[in-house]
């Protein structure tokens, strides 16, 4: 680390002390949070000489300059770009950190001192470094936008009297030239007067009688009323929740087993690309200063890591399965075996959590049992006279074990036909499909914090074991 600047500090101002002492605190939130590159703009401070200086320093290589002393105008250009971008994204981590109040007060009050305008700005091998002027922040001004300029009076009388033009001009056409406009004689109405012929009467000719007509009488048909059909039998609503008796007698309910993956590969973050994971793992830390590996590991083990994320949505999935369901938990920690919990009833979920919140990797021994651990789960299930389930949530495949978990699940699928085991596959490398394959499960693959919510859900919600209790 080499020292680029060295201040005039006052330390009888109380002022300074406190900022000195918040900006250490900002930077010791920030480091395991945020990639090396974007962490290297925040110059680090250190009182020396009898605390009469603040010495500024960075972990860059290379000779310092002030990016004010900078001649070349688009490579003074290029430097503020690449300073705006390394800002952003600090503000991008931020947002997918998870802050306590006070923490997040901190960082609010201070995001407006690193972009300060009062702040120097040092640049080694073309990146920007900032030491801060530990003074009110100087923000830059929004551009005003002027207002659009009036307009002109007349052009609005002008429309005004060109459309009272073009109403009078209709109004004359339509009355010179609308064939309703004339007014019609009424033509007189002739009435003749037609006499009826009238028949002479000849006596020399008797004319024949008309037959009288007498009136058959009509025979009335019996009205015969309809007999009433007896009503439909009222149809049985079907709903889709439990009764609350099934609460509590839940003898013949489902019970769920969730396979947590506790290894040391769980605490990967989840903000890298696979290629850099790839890369990280096959890293070799040897060739690394001590210096280089801490800074390495930091920050490929930034939060949000899989282990943090996939507890934060394991709780909240939790709460969304229904109660009459009682819950296992199963560990993946070390070998050669996993670590097995008794059921949690509803009223007992609160101890199921906090089993789940103390989940840490250890930092010697650490494995993934996958094997024995659904071997394990399958033994506390029933999966023959009803519906049983196996949530894994893991991102590889066994290393205790040389032996196949595929033979395993096969067994298990003829023995208990109504296990169904799902997977979360936090790595993506489809290593343990055929587990979910034997038994009627489903694979659900989550990189990332948004898809790791999404395909949690969906894994639970495909269980169909998340029912609310009848009103």
């Amino acid at each position: 680390m080499q020292r680029i600047a060295r201040i005039i500090f006052d330390n009888g101002d109380s002022n300074k002390l406190s900022l000195l002492e918040q900006y250490n605190s900002l930077l010791a939130l920030l480091r395991k949070n945020l990639t090396e590159r974007t962490f290297s703009i925040l110059g680090q401070p250190k009182l020396i000489d009898n605390n009469q200086y603040i010495g500024w320093y960075s972990h860059l290589e290379g000779q310092p300059i002030l990016l004010n002393n900078i001649e070349n105008e688009e490579h003074k250009q290029q430097i503020e770009k690449t300073l705006h971008t390394r800002i952003n994204d600090i503000e991008l981590a931020i947002k997918s950190m998870s802050l306590t109040n006070e923490e997040q007060a901190l960082i609010s009050s201070w995001l407006p001192r690193i972009k300060s305008l009062g702040n120097s700005i040092y640049v080694i091998n073309d990146e920007p470094v900032i030491v801060n002027s530990l003074e009110e922040p100087i923000l830059p001004k929004s551009p005003v936008t002027p207002p659009p300029p009036p307009k002109p009076f007349w052009r609005w009388w002008y429309w005004l009297l060109l459309a009272l033009f073009i109403i009078g001009l209709l109004a004359l056409l339509w009355y010179f030239f609308c064939p309703y406009g004339e007014e019609k004689t009424p033509e007189p109405i002739v009435v003749q007067n037609v006499e009826e012929p009238q028949t002479v009467a000849n006596p020399l000719v008797e004319l024949p009688k008309e037959p009288e007509i007498k009136p058959v009488p009509q025979e009335v048909e019996p009205v015969v009323e309809p007999k009433s059909e007896p009503a439909p039998a009222p149809v049985e609503e079907v709903k889709n929740c439990i009764p609350k008796e099934n609460v509590t007698n839940n003898k013949d309910a489902p019970k769920m087993v969730m396979i947590f993956d506790n290894s040391a590969s769980m605490t990967i973050t989840l903000m890298e690309s696979q290629a850099s994971i790839n890369k990280y793992l096959n890293a070799n830390f040897d060739a690394m200063s001590e210096e280089e590996a801490d800074a390495y590991e930091r920050r490929m083990t930034r939060l949000p890591n899989r282990l943090s994320k996939s507890k934060e949505v394991a709780l909240s999935s939790i709460d969304k399965i229904q109660q009459n369901i009682d819950i296992s938990l199963v560990t993946l920690t070390s070998c050669p075996a996993a670590q097995t919990t008794p059921f949690y009833g509803y009223q007992n979920r609160n101890k199921l959590k906090n089993k789940i919140k103390r989940l840490s990797p250890l930092e010697y021994n650490s494995a993934t049992p996958l094997y024995n651990g659904v071997k394990q789960a399958s033994k506390l299930l029933d999966g023959v006279n009803r519906d049983d389930y196996i949530l894994i949530i893991s991102d590889g495949e066994d290393n205790c074990t040389r032996a196949n978990i595929c033979t395993l699940a096969n067994k298990i699928a003829k023995e208990k036909p109504r296990l169904k085991i799902n997977i979360v596959d936090i790595a993506g490398e489809h290593k343990i499909d055929c587990v979910a394959k034997s038994t009627g499960g489903n694979v659900y693959i989550a990189k990332n914090p948004t898809q790791l919510i999404n395909q949690m859900n969906s894994a639970v919600s495909n269980m169909n074991i998340s029912k609310p209790i009848c009103e």
